[in-house]
């Protein structure tokens, strides 16, 4: 057994600023089954410091499945998902949490905690750590970027779904980890706090995070992910620019419909339209 110091270190061991082009997580040839069934067959993935990567992908593709594995959330049958530059089981669950952060696509709570104590609740992994003099900080730059802080003391289950949403997203925010993992983050919000969301996501890559947002708008993918990785049934099938991974083949076989791809007139980025 190690010695109590070495083991007190290791479970408040930070991890260090992140370098734009980092790697923050990988999978390799990554097999989940659910059901017996297998949802992610043979995945590769990583995920780079300042960047915004898109997951995209029809229902079922397996998007969820690949950001709660890169998470640790979800266990891999096969293959290897590394955080950090290390294997997931080489984190204690407080040490994986300062190295990424979780935004699941529902943040059910059962008691009646204010929108504020929501948002702090992404401080608790640096409990006793030098960084925790942010907390303050932190919890109030973060209510801030998801226009939450004019209702911080309401409680959270009295607010509407698109409040909540962005109550859990300043959470992550609060967490101040390298990482962060959305899942469909803009799925309940309006044309502004959609679009708010993702200039967030643009903000934490260039701070030097790396960013995985699971999206199925198209073209909110195309606006703003530096990358976009299209998921069909448990595999990738294609990781690389919107412009070059957003053909109107590629998206008309993935998600069983005809769609033509346009250039937007004034940003020249991809715009997805479904054929009628």
């Amino acid at each position: 057994m190690r010695p109590l110091a070495v083991r007190r270190r290791a479970r408040t061991s930070l991890p260090p600023p992140p370098t734009p082009g980092d790697v923050l997580a990988e999978a390799h040839d990554l097999v989940v089954r659910l059901g017996g069934r297998p949802v992610l067959d043979g995945v590769g993935l990583a995920v780079h410091a300042g960047e915004v990567l898109a997951l995209v992908g029809p229902n079922g593709a397996g998007k969820s499945t690949l950001l709660g594995a890169l998470a640790g959330d979800v266990p891999a049958d096969a293959g290897e998902v590394r955080v950090g530059g290390a294997p997931l089981g080489r984190w204690t669950a407080r040490q994986l949490a300062l190295r990424r952060a979780v935004l699941p696509q529902s943040s059910p709570l059962a008691f009646p905690f204010t929108a504020d104590e929501v948002v702090r609740m992404g401080r608790a992994p640096w409990a006793g750590t030098v960084p925790a003099h942010e907390d303050e900080a932190a919890v109030a730059a973060a209510m801030r970027a998801t226009e939450v802080t004019g209702f911080a003391e309401r409680a959270y289950p009295a607010l509407s779904g698109g409040e909540r949403a962005r109550v859990a997203l300043a959470r992550v925010l609060a967490q101040r980890a390298p990482l962060l993992l959305l899942d469909e983050p803009t799925a309940a919000l309006d044309l502004h706090h959609q679009e708010l969301v993702l200039r967030v996501c643009r903000e934490q890559a260039a701070l030097g995070r790396g960013v995985v947002v699971v999206l199925h708008d198209l073209g909110l993918a195309a606006a703003h992910a530096d990358r976009i990785a299209i998921l069909s049934s448990g595999r990738v099938t294609a990781d690389g620019s919107p412009a070059a991974v957003l053909t109107a083949e590629r998206l008309s076989a993935v998600y069983r419909h005809p769609v033509e791809v346009l250039p937007h007139p004034r940003s020249g980025a991809p715009l997805v339209l479904p054929l009628r």
